[in-house]
Parts: structure tokens; sequence; C-alpha cells
């Protein structure tokens, strides 16, 4: 399959993109609202698209203009979506104030369970374990979701009632990071006790930006650390003293989203000046712009690599 970028945003429109050329080659119409989310599946063949308040997927790979699933369920914009590794069920966030999962394997798409956060969610994660959800909300709580008890296991509040924006899970389950509207990103270690749960390890807490952290993100090799801000400028940060590493500065307006390649080497950033940027982090230069949306970019995903194995956990849908 060939390496391409998806972007959306405020314009109702989902772009897909040839990453080397920066052709656009498809354009899908979101019928609802802006789209806030986007996640590939990991088979690579479906693309979620979260708006106000709908769920929807759509053909990656196809020509199909019309989603092939529509969710239901959500009261309010949803901000998050992602995916369990074997496929068989999606997770969302919204601010309506639930994180929901919904099972991918049924005919009819149907919300399986539904965790309750009391403010409205800003970011929802699945641990590489796959038996732990983490959300972020405005009121400034981290929650972990246990898949197998269905409950609460434990609440962070690091910054009191400041926004956590973005939360971010190293691939090896090493170090969570999140990040907040004071510009703050808080980095702690996970550890697997006896109970084998999580448990969290104060390691760093970096002032990241002046303004608004919109997205903290782990490279894949968990080599980096990346930061998107309303500043204008993503941040590199090398997560063995996580000092600065790069400034990532072109972005006219604020920075929403990013999406490492599956290499750790590139990084494509999301802004409100309409455009996606690829990065060579190795150079810390811009090497290819995606220009075509009328509004602002808020959201990104990439796929450059192969379909993930099933990773064995919690079948939530059961």
């Amino acid at each position: 399959m060939s390496v391409f970028i998806v972007t959306a945003g405020y314009d109702r429109s989902i772009r897909f993109w040839e990453a080397p050329s920066g052709r656009c080659y498809r354009t899908l119409t979101y019928p609802d609202s802006q789209v806030n989310a986007l996640d590939i599946t990991p088979d690579k063949q479906s693309i979620a698209a979260v708006g106000n308040p709908h769920v929807r997927l759509y053909d990656a790979v196809g020509g199909n203009p019309h989603p092939i699933s529509t969710f239901e369920g959500h009261t309010a914009s949803v901000t998050a979506v992602g995916f369990q590794q074997a496929n068989g069920w999606m997770f969302t966030g919204s601010e309506d104030g639930t994180v929901k999962i919904w099972d991918m394997r049924c005919s009819t798409p149907g919300c399986q369970r539904d965790y309750e956060c009391r403010a409205p969610v800003n970011t929802v994660v699945l641990h590489p374990n796959q038996g732990e959800l983490i959300s972020g909300d405005r009121n400034g709580y981290i929650r972990v979701w246990d898949l197998a008890t269905n409950n609460c296991r434990c609440e962070l509040v690091p910054a009191g009632e400041v926004a956590i924006r973005s939360v971010s899970v190293a691939s090896d389950g090493s170090l969570i990071a999140a990040a907040n509207n004071n510009g703050t990103c808080f980095v702690w270690k996970l550890r697997c006790g006896d109970d084998m749960h999580s448990h969290f390890e104060p390691h760093h807490m970096l002032q990241a930006h002046d303004k608004y952290v919109l997205k903290c993100l782990f490279s894949p090799d968990v080599r980096w650390l990346a930061t998107m801000s309303a500043d204008h400028t993503a941040k590199v940060w090398d997560t063995t003293n996580f000092e600065l590493s790069r400034v990532l500065a072109g972005h006219q307006r604020w920075v929403w989203d990013g999406v490492f390649s599956a290499d750790s080497a590139y990084l494509v950033t999301a802004s409100s000046d309409q455009t996606a940027r690829l990065w060579d982090l190795d150079k810390g230069e811009t090497i290819r712009h995606y220009t075509g949306h009328n509004k602002a970019v808020v959201c990104v995903t990439l796929n450059d690599s192969a379909p993930e194995p099933p990773a064995a956990g919690p079948a939530a849908g059961r």
C-alpha cells in the first residue's frame, strides 16, 4: 500500500494526499460538522472521522465517497477516536463527558461500554497493553479506565483545574505524557505492579510552550516527544533527558495535531493556517507542504506501515 496522509478540519472536507509528492488524490465531504479527529484502523482499510456528534467510518483504499458505518450515541462534539490493535473495537471521547467503546464486529454498530467522566473529554488513548483507556478532560483530570473490571482505576490531577488537552503513551508502555492549557507537559514512568495494572511514577515536568499545548505525542521508537502548540510551533524533545532537540517553525497559526512516521524520522503537522507539513526531524526542516483546505486543518493521520498484527487484550465488546 502506498504512503498516504489524511487531513481534515473546519471546512468539512477529508483529504487524502500522496505523502512523497504532496498531491491530493481524493476528497470526501463530512456531512454534519467540522472534523475534530481522525484515525486509521489497524488493518489499514478504514478511516474514522469524528465530528459533532457523529462518528463515521470511511473506506481508506477504495473510491466510495459515503460512510460505510455511522456510530450514534454521543450528544455533543466528539474529540477523540482510536482502535484496539486487533480491530475488534473502537473508542471515542466527547464533550458530552463520556468515553465510549464500540463493537466493530457487529453488522449494526453499537456502543458496548460507556464511561462517565463528569467533564468534557478532550483526549483518549489506549495503553499498549490493550487493557486500559486513559482520558483527559476539561476539568484537569486524567483517568485510567480498567477494561477488565469496567471501572475507573485511578485519577490524576496534575495542575488543578487546568484542562488536559492531550495524552500520549509510549509504544513500549514505559512512559505517559499529558499536556495542558498552560503549556506544561507532565511525564510519568509507567510501572506494572503485582496487580498487572499501570502505576504512575512522576518523572519530569517541562514548560514546553508559553501557550496551549494542543497535542503531545511519543515517537514509535520512544526517542522523541513532540508537542504542538497555539504558539504556531511544534517542538521535539529528547526523552532521555527531555531537553529540547528541535523547534519546528513555519506554520502561521495554531498547530493542532501531529503524527510520526513509522521509522520516527518524520513528523506531519496540521495547522489553522489551512496546511499540513511534512518535517525531516534530522534537519528540522519542512520537506513537503499539503495545501488545499480552505479553513483550519485540525487533525491528521498517516499510513506508512504494514497492517498491525492482533494483540492480546480484553475483548471489550464481549
